[in-house]
């Protein structure tokens, strides 16, 4: 099979993933507590088995972490992401301004929250997390949005797969400098065989 073609078949599980969220986001999709507990237990459904991510999209990089969109509404309700994590990679202390729901597939990554205190600097509030395969977590603006995660491992790659309520690789969001400077950014997506299809401008 060529990656041209892997792009266009969806495994099952993916698919009832899809399928199940858009259902719940025509139904409740400004109830963020009801979106929320709908898509973990969708996600801790989905990240129970490990053999259905397409190879295109489990693809580490040597230099930064991956973000691979796996699917876009085309009503920019939600959006489902991989994302690999080589080796000791980071993310930067960032938020995500929608809610989102973490589950682990293969690995571990560690998640270390912040809250912003009276000067607008990033504290780290509550314990790290630890998440490994079959865990999931949550983030949202009402419930805790600013975080910091990693791969736990100095020696192997780690997956986690994110879904988010709307589409997270053109959402304006946020990244927190130790110093509190606060700088905007837009993801984007890493790999041109998942594009994003439905991004300004497309």
């Amino acid at each position: 099979m060529t990656e041209a073609d892997q792009t266009a078949t969806y495994p099952a599980p993916l698919r009832h993933f899809v399928a199940e969220l858009a259902k719940a986001a025509t139904l409740h999709g400004d109830d963020e507590a009801v979106m929320l507990d709908t898509c973990r237990a969708l996600m801790l459904d989905l990240v129970k088995t490990d053999d259905w991510l397409p190879a295109y999209c489990a693809r580490p990089d040597a230099s930064y972490y991956q973000q691979h969109l796996l699917y876009g509404d085309p009503l920019d309700r939600f959006s489902i992401v991989s994302f690999v994590w080589g080796p000791g990679q980071t993310t930067p202390i960032h938020d995500h301004t929608v809610w989102g729901v973490i589950g682990m597939l293969r690995g571990s990554e560690r998640d270390e929250r912040f809250e912003l205190d009276a000067d607008g600097m990033p504290v780290p509030t509550g314990e790290v997390s630890t998440l490994k395969p079959g865990d999931v977590g949550v983030v949202s603006p009402t419930i805790g949005d600013i975080h910091r995660v990693s791969n736990a491992y100095e020696d192997q790659v780690s997956i986690s797969i994110h879904a988010y309520g709307g589409n997270i690789g053109r959402i304006s969001r946020h990244v927190y400098q130790p110093d509190g400077t606060v700088k905007a950014f837009v993801s984007g997506y890493s790999s041109a065989l998942t594009p994003n299809l439905w991004a300004r401008g497309a």
